[in-house]
């Protein structure tokens, strides 16, 4: 199938883009990796009259650490980019361990961090991760720029607070309190497909004491879940194995997963248990990143 017909735009400036989206209204679209949206056109699920190419636009394709510890990237960093980074390596674990479990190759190199964040699929992975870790959204629009808590970024399946004139520039992860640990797995049918069940966790602790938590989950509900009460669990003790399974209990509680060809709403919590606990013990035996993909 063929995607309807629209009118293409490819713009040198990021004011010239919002331009562009402020002219076009609700019709227009952004396209960065277009590793969502483009199979959406051609099976018609989106039917933009309008595409805002923004891959022209200079300054985007960074990921950066701050001096005070933050966590910047842009609207054309690629999976790839962030899988092979040594800075995510040795400071983001979290973030580490889900790249290289993002789709696949093809869609890696093209795909973007912050175009996964705004097609807000429930199944996407980057979003349960930027929760897990407190991230938030940049957005620019004709009044200027604001950030956006991916708490408040996600209203539902595919939408988010954006306005149709706003473009999301980039992805801060805020600096860590403590030193970090946690990880990412997923259960998927074949390499490349889309999660089953995936949990991100990321710790903070400080000595023994864990200061930060952050637990989401990522395809078991109608959008990326975080599990606030699994991650208060956590908080202000040493983790344990009381307060691991405890924590896995209560994100298990609050997945909300449906039967399907993928397997019943109960293995699937099942799996949200298995994941929190292997995260979190790899973590407590030796901090760092877990990164696998469940098989």
């Amino acid at each position: 199938m063929f995607p309807s017909r629209f009118r293409y735009e490819a713009p040198h400036s990021l004011d010239e883009a919002i331009g562009l989206l402020r002219d076009g209204g609700d019709y227009a679209k952004v396209l960065a990796g277009g590793q969502s949206l483009v199979p959406m056109m051609k099976l018609r699920f989106a039917s933009p009259e309008m595409i805002v190419d923004i891959n022209n636009l200079p300054g985007l394709a960074y990921h950066r650490a701050d001096p005070d510890g933050s966590l910047r990237i842009g609207a054309l960093c690629r999976h790839a980019d962030l899988e092979f980074s040594e800075l995510l390596k040795g400071t983001q674990p979290t973030m580490a361990a889900a790249a290289p479990l993002v789709a696949d190759p093809l869609v890696r190199n093209r795909g973007t961090l912050v175009g996964s964040l705004c097609h807000a699929d429930p199944q996407g992975d980057w979003a349960s991760v930027m929760l897990a870790l407190g991230g938030s959204v940049i957005a620019q629009g004709p009044g200027g720029k604001r950030a956006i808590p991916l708490t408040e970024f996600v209203t539902g399946p595919f939408e988010t607070v954006l306005e149709h004139d706003e473009i999301a520039v980039e992805a801060v992860v805020p600096p860590a309190m403590g030193v970090r640990s946690g990880g990412y797995l997923k259960l998927e049918r074949r390499v490349g497909d889309f999660a089953t069940v995936g949990v991100a966790v990321a710790i903070e602790t400080s000595g023994t004491t864990v200061i930060r938590a952050g637990i989401a989950l990522t395809g078991v509900g109608g959008s990326t879940i975080g599990a606030t009460d699994a991650a208060a669990a956590l908080t202000g003790k040493p983790l344990t194995a009381d307060s691991i399974g405890e924590a896995a209990e209560l994100a298990a509680s609050v997945a909300r997963p449906k039967t399907d060809q993928r397997g019943t709403a109960e293995y699937k919590r099942h799996l949200v248990r298995v994941f929190v606990n292997r995260i979190l013990g790899g973590t407590a035996t030796a901090p760092g990143a877990t990164a696998e993909r469940a098989a």
